[in-house]
C-alpha cells in the first residue's frame, strides 16, 4: 500500500530553461503544423517576444529535472508496475523559449480501488516563469497495478 502520510509533500523546486530546440521537437512530435511554433519571425508577427511553448509541453519540462521519476522514488515504487492515469492542465499564462520556468510539485491525494489493487498518486505542478508569475498547472494521476 502507497503512504498516505505522503500527502502534502512537496519536492524541491526545479528550474529549467526552455530551448528553442525543445519547442519545435515537441511541436513537431505532436503533429503541431501553425508555423508560430516553429519560425520565429512569424512568432513575432502574431504578437509573442518569441518561440510560443505548444499546448501541454509543460508537462515535459518535468522529464528534464535531475530526478524525473522522484515520485515513483518516493513511494518506493517500480516503474513497471505504473500506468498513466490522467493529466489535466490549465493555463494562466504563455511559456516561451528562453523563459526560465521553476515547477513546484506536491502530491494532492492517495487512494486506491478495487480493495487495493489498483492505487492512484495525484500530484500538482505549478510552473511559474523569471517573472513570477504562474503560468500554468498540471494535475498528473498516476496508477500503480498491484498484484
Amino acid at each position: 500500500m502507497l503512504d498516505k502520510s505522503l500527502i502534502g509533500h512537496e519536492f524541491e523546486p526545479v528550474t529549467v530553461e526552455v530551448e528553442k530546440g525543445q519547442l519545435k521537437f515537441f511541436a513537431k512530435a505532436t503533429g503541431e503544423t501553425n508555423a508560430v511554433y516553429f519560425d520565429e519571425d512569424t512568432a513575432r508577427a502574431a504578437g509573442h517576444p518569441s518561440l510560443p511553448a505548444p499546448p501541454t509541453f509543460a508537462f515535459s519540462l518535468s522529464l528534464l529535472s535531475p530526478e524525473p521519476f522522484s515520485t515513483l522514488t518516493l513511494f518506493n515504487v517500480d516503474i513497471g508496475r505504473v500506468l498513466h492515469g490522467e493529466q489535466r492542465f490549465s493555463y494562466s499564462g504563455q511559456i516561451y523559449a528562453e523563459d526560465r520556468i521553476t515547477l513546484k510539485q506536491r502530491i494532492r491525494d492517495v487512494y486506491d480501488k478495487k480493495g487495493g489493487a489498483l492505487e492512484f498518486i495525484v500530484q500538482e505542478t505549478e510552473a511559474t516563469n523569471q517573472h513570477a508569475e504562474v503560468v500554468g498547472l498540471s494535475t498528473t494521476v498516476t496508477v500503480v497495478r498491484n498484484g
